[in-house]
């Protein structure tokens, strides 16, 4: 009877505890977070399930039509649905500085368009009259500072416009550090100071002067220091903080660092493609070629299970595939994968035209000439995506040669 009663007893304490720390949790995250069907919507999500998020999302909208962050769950669906549908979240693409300058051009569907900015401006309009009510409503401050980094974000990678994005990620980092002033311990706030604490430590003066943030401070380690605490700690920010702590420290070559963060985070969502694929491109650019090939076949292996990943787009793993056996010296293979990536039917055009090219460039090391002209011409076609066009077209008047 006595064990029966200490069981019982330690049922209650463990119970008492757990209710503790959920109520202490909730004081520091925005209550919509811990509800299940958002944490359901999110698990689709980080799956690359995004048409089972945004259903799951938009039912939490009606429920909550007057939550800024029931806007900003629905907006950040859109937005990365999008971005995946024009295989702008191949990292690979804007880990380095010059995608901003690279000629893309990417079209977006107006009804779309319309969408993200509806969503925006409901999230910062609801959280504004919040705001104007009580000025002490760090969960508003939160909201709004989220869903214009959100939108931020897009207006960098599909419309390569860094000075609004710039301007827009500012305040959202001005929201997150009212929110951390109001609640130190809202770890959530500390994403969009993080990164824009390491964005800006990045930006050359001149740069900055440019985009209208003179005088803005940044430090990149404290932004890494922030990003690692939400990504240890985080509750909605949590994964988010984890990729962009993982870019950045790829971006400063930071390899090993980088590749722990990514291999947690394919760990914990097997079937997320892009986790998968981030894996292989940091073995890739670490210099390590067996190892990356190995990982991008995996994936590709996986692809081909029934069911698996929910939507591959196999041109970027194709393309990181082709890049690593280049890098390797194997151009045969490297050409095949060019090419197969440039053959998939979901590819974008821009994807499309720069897989060709790099086909057309390892054919003519190969000295299959008519084969690397029909490669530069799918490069260079009149209409669509014109990026690779200048090169296609220097190749067509004189062999590539590797140099």
């Amino acid at each position: 009877m006595r064990r029966g009663r200490s069981g019982v007893w330690k049922c209650l304490l463990a119970l008492s505890t757990l209710c503790w720390f959920t109520g202490a949790w909730a004081q520091h995250t925005y209550p919509l977070n811990l509800d299940p069907a958002v944490r359901d919507g999110l698990q689709h999500f980080y799956d690359l399930d995004y048409d089972g998020a945004a259903e799951r999302f938009e039912a939490v909208l009606r429920a909550h039509p007057q939550d800024p962050m029931a806007n900003a769950y629905v907006l950040m669906v859109v937005e990365f649905r999008e971005l995946y549908r024009q295989d702008l979240l191949d990292t690979t693409y804007y880990a380095r500085e010059n995608f901003l300058s690279s000629g893309r051009k990417v079209t977006i569907d107006p009804a779309v368009r319309q969408r993200i900015e509806d969503l925006t401006n409901g999230a910062v309009g609801l959280a504004d009259a919040r705001i104007k009510a009580n000025g002490q409503d760090k969960d508003a401050y939160f909201a709004r500072g989220y869903a214009k980094g959100l939108h931020a974000a897009f207006t960098t990678l599909a419309d390569h416009s860094f000075a609004g994005a710039a301007r827009q990620g500012l305040s959202s980092r001005n929201d997150s550090e009212q929110v951390l002033k109001l609640d130190p311990e809202y770890v959530d706030a500390k994403m969009a100071v993080g990164i824009q604490q390491f964005a800006v430590a990045s930006l050359p003066r001149m740069v900055r002067m440019l985009v209208g943030i003179a005088g803005i401070g940044g430090n990149k380690e404290q932004g890494l220091v922030l990003l690692r605490d939400c990504a240890e700690h985080g509750n909605a920010t949590k994964v988010q903080s984890q990729t962009a702590l993982s870019l950045f420290l790829r971006h400063d070559r930071r390899y090993a660092e980088a590749f722990d963060v990514a291999h947690r985070l394919a760990q914990e969502y097997p079937r997320d493609y892009l986790f998968r694929l981030e894996e292989a491109n940091l073995m890739k650019d670490a210099g390590h070629g067996p190892e990356a090939i190995a990982i991008y076949q995996k994936v590709l292996a996986d692809a081909q299970r029934p069911g698996y990943f929910v939507e591959t787009r196999l041109q970027l793993a194709l393309f990181g595939l082709a890049d690593t056996q280049r890098g390797q010296g194997d151009v045969n293979d490297a050409a095949q994968n060019y090419a197969k990536a440039a053959q998939q039917p979901n590819c974008s055009d821009w994807m499309r035209r720069r897989a060709a090219l790099n086909a057309g460039e390892m054919l003519d090391l190969l000295h299959q000439r008519d084969a690397a002209m029909q490669q530069y011409q799918l490069a260079s076609a009149a209409g669509g995506d014109q990026s690779q066009t200048g090169e296609a077209s220097k190749y067509m008047r004189s062999p590539y040669n590797g140099h």
